[in-house]
């Protein structure tokens, strides 16, 4: 543990981050290519959305007369703590200097933090669309919030831990060994996934109907550099919880030393499991259609019963074995 603590150890995890935010973007045009050819539409380049990200960076911010501070603060603090939730995920390597801080619990708290000013930022403004996207939001997060913690529990009862290196390590020298706790978690954790990136069914990133709008909703009256940070956090969050059903659930690959080959390796390992996340996704977002609004709790209800499901079966039979 001591040999981590060292520039190398930093400089990776720092690299590790970097490649966490720069690589957001790319996931979120893989998916919409993939649901472009299922869809048999003709498919945006991959420097498409590096591409808007630099065009509102260009442009000029314009803002609503009554707008408060807050709503000028949220765009950076939403982006900073989507990062600093990034930065506790383990993408190619474990046991890196920010272990200490890559615990569940922890991520769940800046993802959070992030929504919360991303709410008060829709209901700023004062406008109608603002107000009603942010009333959903956090509608929808009370119900999937206790959803994401009964997982984290069932996940930490499994592997002894809240800390996903530990997390990770401790599934890697368990070996493949089917688990119903994890089978149940990983089935609630996905429909969480869906529900907090705003994926359908349960929201449509692409439109902007007034009966669908979430995300969108709150993020309506924001422009220029504001927009960009808020569309980058977004992609973030989705690449977020792709590592972490990946690297969680799926570990296999991840580097658990820092030789170059080992880091190599698990930097393929990862691209090839989000790839392969990421056209499962496309195609469940081609084969389904997006829900009715009052339909999304009993969604995120699932989320909780399977997650409930899986603390159960592990309390009954793994416990002890």
């Amino acid at each position: 543990m001591a040999d981590i603590m060292t520039w190398t150890g930093w400089l990776l995890a720092l690299l590790q981050t970097t490649l966490f935010v720069a690589c957001a973007p790319l996931l979120a045009i893989w998916i919409k290519r993939n649901k472009c050819f299922w869809q048999n539409r003709r498919a945006p380049r991959y420097v498409q959305p590096y591409r808007d990200l630099i065009k509102l960076f260009r442009k000029q911010v314009v803002l609503a007369e009554n707008a408060s501070p807050l709503f000028r603060m949220a765009p950076y603090i939403v982006f900073a703590a989507t990062i600093v939730a990034a930065a506790t995920v383990p993408l190619v390597a474990t046991e890196l200097p920010t272990t200490a801080i890559a615990d569940m619990l922890v991520l769940i708290g800046f993802l959070a933090l992030a929504r919360f000013f991303l709410a008060l930022a829709g209901m700023d403004i004062g406008t109608a669309f603002g107000g009603m996207g942010a009333s959903r939001e956090v509608s929808l997060a009370s119900l999937a919030e206790p959803a994401l913690l009964m997982v984290v529990f069932t996940i930490a009862m499994s592997v002894q831990s809240t800390n996903l290196s530990n997390a990770m390590t401790h599934l890697l020298e368990s070996g493949l060994v089917l688990r119903p706790s994890l089978l149940f978690a990983l089935l609630g954790l996905l429909l969480v996934a869906v529900a907090e990136t705003g994926r359908v069914p349960v929201d449509n990133p692409a439109t902007h109907l007034e009966l669908t709008m979430l995300h969108e909703a709150m993020i309506l009256e924001y422009s220029g550099r504001h927009l960009a940070l808020m569309e980058w956090a977004a992609q973030l969050k989705l690449m977020i919880f792709g590592v972490l059903i990946a690297n969680i659930f799926f570990p296999w690959g991840i580097a658990t030393e820092f030789t170059a080959a080992a880091l190599a390796t698990g930097l393929a390992a990862v691209a090839v499991k989000l790839a392969l996340l990421g056209a499962i996704l496309a195609i469940a977002e081609t084969a389904l259609a997006k829900m009715r609004l009052f339909q999304v709790p009993q969604f995120l209800n699932l989320a909780f019963l399977l997650a409930l499901l899986g603390a159960l079966t592990h309390i009954i039979l793994e416990a002890g074995t």
